[in-house]
């Protein structure tokens, strides 16, 4: 019994130690040894703090600290699948009051960090460091990353009203649960299960609040095509809970855009809302296009002339060819290639009784 006990520990243990190496992430040193004044002193690696870091396709994280001027800072970076998973992380570490700033593609800061995003990679970083300082280091970083546009789905979410640091970003399910929680929307973590990110679904989400108009979270899915969102609606609306049903929460679809204010404060803050939405369908033809002229009519009778002119010399060429070949055979071989009198026949009146014979005639 004892021994018995003994191999299931030591097979449990074995399966812990195997998940441990499987989610930990190999280290690859990405941060430089120094920017600027400052000099790398310090890096350890740290598991991630969120829990969606597969679903972004987390590669390697570095956890360093810098020196300079008798002043430490700690800086995080990591680096993601591709510049949408990095976006996807960067607004789920994003923190409301957080003012965006001119540092990579994306960034913010308050007064516990600084938060910047350059294409494939995110970086945090503690605040007492200067912006020239950073700048440097993401100028170093810029080649070590992979830069492409970001998803154009954040920038229809309405600016008025918007509350800075409260948007959120999802390539999966993971993401928008996530997201959801961290809105107070708990509730309709649902709604990530039936949104279609295998289709291809990105949501986008952010709390509003304007005062004594009203206040509430707006969700926005995109598809790929306008017939994905219409399917989509109906699995979606299956698991919406009853009491937001009560409340009039509704899907709309505009184009490939689905839309859903969540915990509206008043059905007419929720319409204003979804009216707001900076979004316009656009129909494009990709055919390739030309403009016809008319030629100048100097230039088209010259055409007209040499073109008569050729049909005119091959007329006589040709002419010249075949009446001279029938001359000439003629002359050298009298009555045996053409006008034989053996196949000469000639209608006869018989009028007389004299027959008439063809080689008269030549």
């Amino acid at each position: 019994m004892r021994r018995q006990f003994l191999f299931v520990c030591g097979i449990a243990l074995l399966g812990a130690g195997l998940v441990s190496a499987q989610t930990k992430i190999p280290p690859k040193q990405i941060l430089p040894k120094q920017f600027k004044s400052w000099q790398l002193t310090n890096c350890l690696f740290k598991s991630p703090d969120f829990g969606f870091w597969k679903e972004a396709g987390l590669s390697t994280v570095n956890d360093c600290e810098y020196s300079a001027d008798g002043k430490n800072v700690e800086i995080r970076l990591a680096q993601y699948h591709d510049p949408s998973s990095a976006f996807e992380v960067y607004t789920s570490l994003l923190r409301s009051g957080q003012m965006p700033t001119n540092l990579g593609q994306m960034a913010a800061f308050d007064k516990n960090g600084v938060l910047i995003q350059e294409g494939s990679l995110v970086l945090q970083s503690t605040a007492n460091i200067s912006k020239e300082d950073l700048g440097a280091l993401v100028q170093e970083l810029e080649a070590k990353s992979e830069l492409s546009p970001l998803p154009p789905i954040r920038t229809y979410l309405p600016m008025p009203g918007r509350i800075v640091g409260s948007e959120r970003y999802a390539l999966g399910p993971e993401a928008m649960r996530a997201g959801l929680a961290t809105l107070g929307q708990s509730e309709m973590a649902g709604l990530a299960d039936r949104a279609g990110f295998s289709s291809g679904a990105e949501a986008m989400l952010a709390r509003y609040s304007s005062g004594s108009k009203g206040n509430g979270v707006l969700l926005l899915l995109e598809y790929p095509t306008p017939q994905l969102a219409e399917q989509h609606i109906h699995h979606l609306d299956e698991v919406l809970p009853p009491t937001a049903k009560q409340q009039g929460l509704n899907i709309v679809r505009k184009g490939s855009l689905l839309s859903m204010i969540l915990s509206p404060s008043s059905p007419e803050y929720a319409k204003s809302l979804r009216e707001a939405i900076d979004y316009e369908t656009q129909v494009t033809w990709n055919e390739p296009s030309q403009t016809a002229t008319d030629p100048p009519i100097i230039s088209t009778l010259v055409k007209i002339i040499m073109g008569t002119g050729v049909f005119m010399v091959a007329a006589i060429v040709l002419g010249i060819a075949f009446g001279g070949v029938r001359v000439i055979t003629k002359i050298f071989f009298p009555g045996k290639v053409f006008d034989r009198p053996n196949q000469m026949e000639i209608l006869q009146l018989g009028l007389s009784g004299k027959r008439i014979d063809p080689s008269d005639f030549y």
